[in-house]
């Protein structure tokens, strides 16, 4: 039974291997980051133009993302975009993972068909509204402690 096992998922990797990049398929297959996160200093939920919905938690140090966590209930190629947007943006500072953009992943997964190329939008997209969540936090407890001084 093992062996039909094996035959039929090295079947199935060998026609994803026509479309998708190694990268692209071991991100899908083994996503970094996956998970929630409790007590996250950003937070962000987008849904896409296809109904994926992703969701990603941030925990910043020093103004630098140390640790980011993803979910997504879509496809392959959304979960292989937002495991590698956690990675592309863990360790570095607020300012530069601010400027990670879909062609960024696009590039770091190796490319996308046309028509998932969406997905490294929807995970740049959601970097970017979890780091809007943090930033507008972070404002907003600058702006009650100065009034609690005054």
């Amino acid at each position: 039974m093992d062996d039909k096992f094996d035959e039929l998922q090295e079947l199935i990797l060998s026609d994803a291997r026509k479309v998708f990049s190694e990268t692209v398929i071991d991100h899908a297959m083994n996503p970094r980051n996956l998970g929630e996160m409790d007590d996250a200093d950003g937070f962000g939920k987008v849904t896409g133009p296809c109904g994926d919905t992703m969701k990603i938690w941030l925990k910043i140090k020093n103004n630098t993302i140390s640790d980011i966590h993803f979910m997504t209930d879509g496809c392959g190629t959304s979960i292989a975009s937002g495991s590698m947007i956690t990675e592309l943006a863990a360790g570095k500072n607020i300012t530069e993972a601010e400027k990670i953009r879909q062609q960024d992943v696009l590039k770091a997964l190796g490319g996308l068909p046309l028509d998932s190329i969406h997905c490294a939008l929807l995970a740049a997209n959601t970097l970017q509204a979890a780091i809007r969540d943090y930033s507008t936090a972070k404002t907003y407890s600058k702006r009650k402690a100065s009034r609690k001084e005054g």
